[in-house]
């Protein structure tokens, strides 16, 4: 038998999660161009939440796998729609995107439930996630000031999927509690 500890895949995913959803923010702001969102989004928004949920799947966490598969899938699809409008493949409208953010919407509904049986930084993590697609729905179809509330929203959820990140790594490494992430809001046993 084998006991060579294994690499937790979150830290790689709750990385490219934070990261992406913080560039998109800065862009949605206009604080930075959508260079910088495309290529993260493809590479550690896309590939690597990809990969992440792959290995989760391999220790047996649907949720981790399921989430980080998906959220993967969501940044190289929003990629794709950016990079066709551009070369003019196939233009996607306003409202268009907005169809593709209310599925993800009622997508991240799914996995917010999910939550309240993990801790309370994935609660507050995925409440921050399904605010921000609310807002951006809300801005997609007829309300634009609502992409700079989810701005701000998001912002926040980026910095708490990077808490959880830093808690996982921080807390194995001192083998003790430095960052805590707070008890399930709904206990299984």
């Amino acid at each position: 038998m084998n006991n060579t500890k294994l690499g937790n895949p979150a830290v790689v995913g709750l990385a490219g999660f934070g990261l992406t959803t913080l560039l998109l923010q800065f862009h949605n702001l206009g604080w930075c161009g959508l260079g910088p969102v495309l290529a993260m989004g493809f590479i550690f928004g896309g590939l690597a939440q990809l990969v992440a949920g792959f290995l989760e799947q391999k220790t047996g966490n649907n949720f981790g796998f399921a989430a980080f598969s998906s959220y993967g899938s969501f940044w190289i699809g929003l990629g794709l729609i950016w990079l066709f409008n551009h070369l003019g493949i196939y233009k996607s409208s306003h409202t268009d995107v907005g169809f593709f953010l209310l599925g993800w919407t009622l997508l991240t509904f799914i996995f917010w439930i999910g939550t309240l049986f993990i801790h309370r930084a994935m609660f507050i993590t995925f409440t921050t996630l399904l605010l921000g697609f609310i807002f951006l729905d809300l801005g997609h179809f007829g309300w634009p000031v609502m992409n700079q509330v989810a701005a701000v929203v998001l912002i926040v959820c980026a910095f708490s999927a990077w808490y959880m990140m830093a808690a996982i790594i921080l807390n194995d490494l001192a083998k003790r509690t430095i960052l805590p992430v707070g008890q399930a809001l709904i206990k299984t046993k």
